[in-house]
């Protein structure tokens, strides 16, 4: 971890203690272990791993601990990856002593002391502040964070509130919701005029919304399951990784991605099935079928900078970007990655298309593995693209998402880019009709006649760019 400091072989404790009512002789070392013996069976305790703080209790001092669960086994407090225990030990001599040198081995760990966290009790199937209570805030207290918990009242009310607050009150912000809140934050920090300083902010995400692709993709690159209960202790820890940003721009206007966009069938089932909300993340299956058995083919190009080795995808075309004038950051935040494309050998791909996905992380949703080799910090973006397709096969795809399976299926196009240009254009069995533009589970733009089309969107159904900023925003990560 980068904030890990080496403690001086000087810094080490040994003493005798009673351990369930048996002498014993304890050592925490320099290496940060707690070691004793216990019915003639050595014992120890990772600080790093397994200690997420102590409390004094008179004589005694109770050292709150998490440890991984054995196979096949389901017991605990939690359900999740990890089981909570107390070590209780009580010092003969020098309890003061012991204290210090648990405290400040926990504070050369630089683990977060300051959260901000939000719930948003709307997401999924509404139990994020259950989620909080039971699961996250019990852990958080055993670390001895302190946390000033914002519940989210409205849409964009986390990013309203980011927007203006002091950074440096926190060591991170925490999002107990579906992938929308950390959206919502990252697009409110990158709007400050000091986005640079606040995007070294680290954002921890905790399962609780309908999607959760982002906690997924970091917990399962570990082998850890998504759950609140892996989620908060990697927060914890305070392990961090940084993460691609897009910025998707018409004109002036941008929106900041850390997720995906999507266009055809894809937005259109994220989108439409809003309609099914109260099924929660059943809704996806429910409405993609209605989807397939109902395919809908969009006229349209692509257009697209490939990543190295992928030169040989579609055909030869060239590309002018979009550039704003220069601006000052104290006036208009952070505006995108600069752009220097044009002499670059641009390709592209002409439609019908079924649907196209762009994806910056592995895990789209906690159950569909989108883009199996996409990467956080590579600085490339993972593009799916599926054209004509029968819906037979069609319907095996969907299904194989859940494995990422389905981008070996010869109807799918799947490569890395470096920018990348959409022209949506209408259905080809009815011109006049258009598509819904899905980035990050929000609606970017809603052509004539779809779903709800006479609620406002932030873009029209038009032109648009995408351009990556390789490791722009921080995460609190599980160790790899």
């Amino acid at each position: 971890m980068e904030n890990d400091q080496m403690i001086s072989p000087t810094d080490i404790i040994t003493g005798i203690v009673f351990i369930d009512g048996e002498l014993a002789m304890l050592t925490l070392t320099a290496d940060g272990e707690l070691r004793w013996t216990e019915y003639g069976l050595r014992q120890q305790l990772s600080m790093k791993k397994d200690v997420l703080g102590f409390v004094v209790e008179g004589k005694r001092i109770r050292v709150k601990v998490v440890v991984e669960k054995e196979a096949g086994i389901c017991c605990g407090q939690f359900d999740g990856d990890f089981v909570r225990k107390d070590f209780v030990f009580e010092p003969l001599i020098d309890q003061n002593g012991w204290c210090f040198k648990l405290r400040q081995y926990l504070d050369s760990l630089g683990r977060p002391k300051r959260l901000l966290v939000f719930v948003n009790p709307f997401g999924g199937k509404k139990s994020a502040r259950e989620i909080f209570v039971k699961e996250v805030k019990p852990l958080f207290e055993d670390a001895d964070v302190q946390l000033e918990i914002q519940e989210t009242k409205y849409q964009l009310h986390a990013k309203e509130f980011v927007k203006s607050m002091d950074v440096s009150k926190y060591d991170g912000i925490v999002c107990v919701s579906g992938d929308g809140v950390l959206v919502e934050v990252v697009n409110g920090l990158l709007e400050r005029a000091d986005w640079r300083t606040a995007l070294k902010l680290p954002i921890g995400m905790v399962p609780a919304g309908t999607g959760n692709g982002m906690i997924k993709s970091l917990l399962d690159t570990v082998g850890l399951r998504c759950c609140a209960n892996s989620a908060t202790i990697s927060i914890i820890r305070g392990h961090k990784r940084s993460v691609d940003v897009a910025t998707i721009a018409q004109g002036n206007t941008k929106f900041f991605s850390v997720l995906m966009l999507a266009w055809g069938l894809i937005a259109d089932i994220d989108i439409e099935s809003e309609k099914f909300r109260w099924m929660g993340s059943a809704r996806i299956d429910f409405y993609a079928l209605q989807r397939i058995i109902c395919l809908r083919q969009y006229n349209g190009r692509i257009l697209f900078l490939p990543a190295p080795g992928f030169e040989s995808y579609g055909q030869p075309a060239s590309c002018s970007l979009y550039k704003e004038p220069p601006v000052s950051d104290k006036e208009l935040g952070y505006q995108g990655p600069e752009t220097n494309f044009e002499d670059l050998e641009w390709r592209e791909i002409k439609g019908p298309f079924v649907t196209v996905w762009l994806h910056n992380v592995p895990w789209g949703a906690e159950n569909t593995l989108t883009a199996p080799a996409a990467k956080f910090s590579d600085g490339f973006l993972d593009l799916i693209v599926l054209k004509n397709c029968p819906k037979l096969v069609l319907l095996s795809l969907m299904r194989q998402t859940s494995s990422g399976t389905h981008v070996e299926s010869p109807y799918i196009v799947y490569l890395k880019v470096k920018a990348f240009v959409l022209e949506p254009g209408g259905l080809v069995d009815e011109p006049d009709k258009e598509g819904i533009i899905d980035s990050d589970g929000e609606v970017l733009a809603r052509g004539k006649r779809t779903y709800n089309c006479d609620q406002k969107a932030l873009m029209s159904y038009d032109k648009l760019q995408v351009t990556v900023d390789q490791g722009l925003a921080t995460l609190f990560s599980p160790e790899y």
